[in-house]
């Protein structure tokens, strides 16, 4: 008898040493619920006033294709001190999320934005707070870039997860839309001009997330007759040709995550003496890299931040003045940072900023080289304000977690965990919750479920006799 009790007293004991570890886990969280107060846009550091007023894209919430109210697509412009001048929202314009905008010589800008099942791509005045025009596609079901072309008598897009469910083909491509004529004049289909297999690493078709083969989400008229396009999940860029459909130049290659790893919004430069650069935003890798084309082959001329300072940047512009304005998606930040990584120019936009450009500047600000500003290396970041966990001194989760088991025989494994809890964490959290009161309910509910099934393993003779009774 002695020994049942002092079994029940020890039970009952781990159940409250439990119990205590699952409230102090949750307590952060609730009082996070309590005093929330909604994400604001604003500034962080202020070291030299941009030169006029940014743009900013933010795509808004978009996890498994669906949208959060709280979490809104937004185009914001903000003024050289880092004001907001004015609000743009996508729910009131047939958009749900927002993607890539680009300046126009008349001031307005040109957006892309999507919604369930289709496309939207429209002139906007931000003066008057007015759509100019706008061209709907509802078979187009998923465009991150658009770009207007021949004196805005055309449309060149980058048209992605375009898998034909009656052919079981997919039809990612580009393609030129006549604004004029109101139809599609010229396309650019991936399956017909790149070798992609399952033999050599690819996933085709059907069996891609969301059909989603080449996720290709950029395109820039870069000379006439080349476009620069970027084919994320194909780990590359490539300079095609409208009038031979060629590639006539490629940067990267499938799986060679040494090179890029998901990249977006790559930005073709030449430099003084006409050496071909691509800046690019390596997205999975966190970090900013330039390439210069050097005897016919790539040299990495510049690599600016690691999971360190960035989470997931999907835009980086090489302004006139040699600066780059970064956007640092997951962070939800854009920066305007030197070469050598200075931040000079910092704003926070919630939720997920996509593309950031300088308006009077146009789409492309054409900055120069790396290499025309002696400053080619290996860079960190500094001078954040670091408003949000991640981009100061205050680590996240996943920092956390990369930092502590580094050097270890586990570092590999933990790396990866870290970095994609790094890019799903921030599209689940609730607004009201912090990334690390976030981590503690995730650690509560992870101890609940083992409470649970330990009780039921404590339990399974009872369990058993009164099921048996019941039967009988």
């Amino acid at each position: 008898m002695a020994s049942d009790q002092t079994g029940f007293s020890r039970a009952w004991l781990v159940r409250g040493v439990v119990l205590v570890l699952i409230v102090s886990l949750i307590a952060p969280s609730a009082v996070s619920a309590f005093t929330y107060e909604p994400t604001n846009l604003q500034k962080g550091t202020i070291e030299s006033p941009a030169d006029g007023t940014t743009v900013i894209s933010i795509q808004g919430f978009k996890f498994a294709g669906q949208s959060n109210g709280k979490k809104p697509a937004r185009l914001v412009g903000v003024g050289p001190q880092g004001d907001v001048e004015w609000i743009h929202n996508g729910s009131n314009n047939d958009v749900t999320w927002f993607y890539d905008v680009d300046p126009l010589d008349n001031g307005n800008l040109l957006v892309t934005g999507t919604r369930k099942g289709g496309t939207t791509i429209y002139e906007y005045n931000p003066e008057t707070d007015e759509r100019v025009w706008a061209e709907r596609f509802d078979d187009v079901h998923d465009t991150h870039d658009a770009d207007l072309i021949n004196n805005g008598t055309e449309l060149l897009v980058a048209n992605m997860r375009n898998y034909n469910t009656t052919s079981e083909t997919n039809e990612d491509r580009i393609f030129i839309y006549d604004r004029e004529q109101g139809e599609i004049t010229w396309e650019w289909q991936f399956d017909d001009h790149t070798d992609w297999t399952e033999d050599q690493g690819g996933t085709y078709a059907a069996e891609a997330p969301n059909n989603d083969w080449t996720h290709v989400n950029d395109v820039d008229k870069i000379d006439d007759g080349q476009y620069l396009i970027s084919p994320r999940n194909m780990d590359q860029v490539m300079v095609i040709n409208r009038s031979t459909k060629a590639i006539d130049m490629r940067l990267g290659s499938d799986d060679d995550y040494d090179v890029m790893h998901e990249q977006h919004n790559p930005k073709y430069l030449e430099s003084e003496n006409g050496t071909p650069t691509i800046t690019v935003a390596d997205s999975e890798n966190d970090r900013i890299v330039e390439y210069a084309k050097r005897d016919g082959e790539w040299k990495e001329t510049w690599k600016l931040g690691s999971s360190q300072v960035f989470n997931w940047p999907r835009d980086a512009d090489r302004l006139p003045n040699g600066n780059t304005l970064v956007v640092d998606s997951n962070n939800q930040r854009i920066i305007e940072v030197t070469p050598t990584g200075e931040v000079v120019w910092e704003f926070y936009a919630p939720w997920a900023p996509y593309d950031a450009e300088r308006m009077h500047l146009g789409d492309e600000p054409d900055g120069p080289t790396i290499a025309d500003q002696d400053a080619e290396g290996e860079y960190t970041v500094n001078g954040s304000a670091g408003l949000t966990p991640g981009t100061g001194d205050r680590l996240t989760f996943s920092q956390w977690m990369s930092s502590s088991f580094a050097g270890t025989a586990v570092s590999g494994p933990v790396d990866a965990f870290a970095n994609r809890w790094s890019k799903i964490a921030p599209w689940i959290r609730p607004v009201w919750m912090g990334p690390w009161d976030f981590v503690g309910v995730v650690g509560a509910a992870l101890l609940l479920v083992g409470w649970g099934l330990a009780e039921l393993l404590y339990n399974r003779n009872r369990i058993t006799n009164g099921v048996r009774e019941r039967l009988a």
